[in-house]
C-alpha cells in the first residue's frame, strides 16, 4: 500500500459511534453482500477501508493449489498457504477455481458471476461434486473472500508505520443472529497487538465467522474513556466459553479456516 497509517485508518480518529457504510475495497465491492456484510459492518465500526486492497490480492496469490480428496485433506492454519476446494481431485480443477476467486479479489465480481464459472468448471472437468450448487458455490466464494480480505487488514496493521500509530486492536464481533458466544464476549476488548491474544482470536475464528479487528491509537483509546487495554495475558490466561456459558481450557483456534 502506498497510503500510510493516518491515511489508511483517518476514519478511526474521528469516528466514535457505528456510522453508515463506507465504500469498500474495489476488490470486494461488488462481493460484499456476499460475506455475510463483513465489509459493511468493519466500515460501520469505523475501520477504514482502501482501494485497492493488494495485500488480500498478494495473500490469495500466494497460496499454492492443492488437489484434495475432501476437505480433511487440509487442515488448520495450513490454508493460509495451499487453496483447495473440498474433493477437487486435479490441480487443473483446482486451478480453475482458484482462477474465478482471483477474478472476484481483482475485478469485483460477484457470487452470481462465480457461480456461472463453477458450473462451466464442473462441466468441463465432469467434476462430481457432494452439496447443494448454491450451499457450495457460497462456501467456496465467502470462505476465499473473507480469509483473503483478514490477511490482508492483517499485513496493513502489521506494518510498523501503523503499529506505531495504532498500537491497540479492538475485537469486534459480527452482530450475527445466532452467535458463538465465545466471539461475543471478546466483542469490543481491546489487546496490545502484540499480544498473545491474537495468536489465536485473530478473526476468522471458524466456519463463517464474520468478526473483524480494527485498530485503535492511542488518542482514540482515551475517547473510549479506557486508561489502557486489557492486561497483556499469556495463551493460557484465558479460556473460551462454551455454548452453555462453561468455562473450557483455552484450545487452539486456526487463524485462518478454510
Amino acid at each position: 500500500m502506498n497510503s500510510g497509517p493516518l491515511t489508511r485508518f483517518a476514519c478511526l480518529e474521528v469516528t466514535q459511534k457505528r456510522a453508515k457504510s463506507r465504500t469498500a475495497p474495489i476488490a470486494f465491492k461488488t462481493a460484499s453482500n456476499s460475506i455475510s456484510g463483513l465489509m459493511a459492518r468493519m466500515a460501520a465500526a469505523g475501520a477504514s477501508l482502501d482501494l485497492p486492497f493488494d495485500e488480500a490480492i498478494a495473500y490469495f496469490r500466494q497460496k499454492v493449489s492443492i488437489p484434495t480428496q475432501s476437505w480433511r485433506d487440509v487442515w488448520d492454519a495450513a490454508h493460509s498457504k495451499m487453496f483447495m476446494v473440498a474433493g477437487a481431485n486435479t490441480v487443473a480443477l483446482v486451478d480453475d477455481f482458484r482462477a474465478s476467486i482471483e477474478k472476484a479479489l481483482t475485478q469485483g465480481t460477484a457470487i452470481e458471476e462465480f457461480r456461472k464459472d463453477f458450473d462451466q468448471i464442473v462441466k468441463t472437468h465432469g467434476w462430481s461434486y457432494q452439496g447443494e450448487r448454491g450451499w457450495r458455490t457460497r462456501t467456496i466464494f465467502e470462505t476465499n473472500l473473507a480469509t483473503a480480505y483478514a490477511a490482508g487488514r492483517y499485513a496493513q496493521m502489521t506494518e510498523p508505520d501503523t503499529l506505531a500509530t495504532f498500537p491497540y486492536w479492538q475485537y469486534r464481533h459480527s452482530g450475527a443472529l445466532h452467535p458463538r458466544l465465545q466471539h461475543k464476549a471478546w466483542d469490543e476488548k481491546i489487546y496490545p497487538a502484540d499480544d498473545p491474544f491474537w495468536v489465536t482470536a485473530y478473526p476468522p475464528n471458524g466456519f463463517r465467522c464474520g468478526c473483524f479487528v480494527i485498530p485503535i491509537s492511542r488518542a482514540r483509546l482515551k475517547r473510549l474513556g479506557k486508561s489502557g487495554p486489557i492486561a497483556r495475558r499469556t495463551l493460557t490466561s484465558w479460556a473460551p466459553i462454551s455454548r452453555s456459558g462453561s468455562i473450557h481450557p483455552s484450545p487452539t483456534i486456526p487463524a485462518w479456516p478454510g
